[in-house]
């Protein structure tokens, strides 16, 4: 195995803190993807030879004495094109593009991350895709599913300085709904209405005796009428 120590790179789908399901295997990793820069000439040298002393020791060992004719190579030219077609992303351009990787299982160790003072990072906000740092990864040969290659594999972190985050960021309520209307006061610009209480009704007033011949009110007191 041969490792390199990178200088200054940036990264892209990290996941450093917690680890990812590889669609493919079904098992969890940690991983990233490292944007560096094309004018670290050195750090690309270094890779190189790295590659070229793991394809040595996959003809020794992995492969057994067996070297493909073309082995795939896990850097990528960031200003071509993917497997696909697809171009890669904005943030690749002017880079050399590679992903490392390391198995989530128990048995291998953990990458460590630390900040520029050499000091652990613990809090998973201060890790995301779009920071700058450096790296230790490690290049050794693969046989898998009959297929050779040269993988490459995480050791540690060491984040130096918060870039802009790379990939969707979350909209805020505002931006999803509008702005709500300032509040109103009640009745605003207008007067209240006041409480009326009902009329008062006048006392009862007995209704006078109507006279049942003339029809006319009774003044005063009739014999036998009250």
């Amino acid at each position: 195995m041969s490792k390199v120590v990178t200088n200054r790179v940036r990264f892209s789908y990290v996941n450093l803190m917690a680890p990812r399901v590889d669609p493919n295997s079904g098992k969890a990793k940690y991983s990233t993807t490292i944007l560096l820069p094309k004018s670290d000439i050195a750090t690309k040298q270094a890779i190189d030879m790295a590659i070229q002393n793991a394809i040595q020791e996959g003809a020794k060992g992995t492969w057994k004495g067996v070297i493909p004719p073309q082995v795939p190579s896990p850097i990528h030219d960031g200003d071509g094109v993917k497997q696909d077609g697809t171009p890669y992303g904005a943030e690749c351009k002017g880079h050399w593009v590679f992903t490392a990787s390391t198995s989530a299982d128990p048995q291998f160790a953990k990458p460590e991350i630390i900040d520029a003072q050499g000091q652990p990072i613990l809090s998973a906000t201060e890790i995301y895709s779009g920071m700058y740092g450096r790296v230790s990864v490690v290049f050794a040969p693969y046989l898998y599913a009959g297929k050779k290659g040269i993988g490459c594999y995480l050791n540690n972190v060491q984040k130096l300085e918060d870039g802009e985050p790379l990939g969707a960021t979350k909209a805020s309520a505002s931006e999803d709904f509008g702005a709500m209307p300032p509040a109103q006061a009640p009745y605003q610009g207008q007067t209240a209405p006041q409480y009326q209480q009902p009329p008062v009704q006048a006392p009862y007033q007995q209704q006078p005796t109507i006279d049942p011949i003339t029809g006319m009110p009774i003044v005063g007191s009739i014999m036998g009428v009250q």
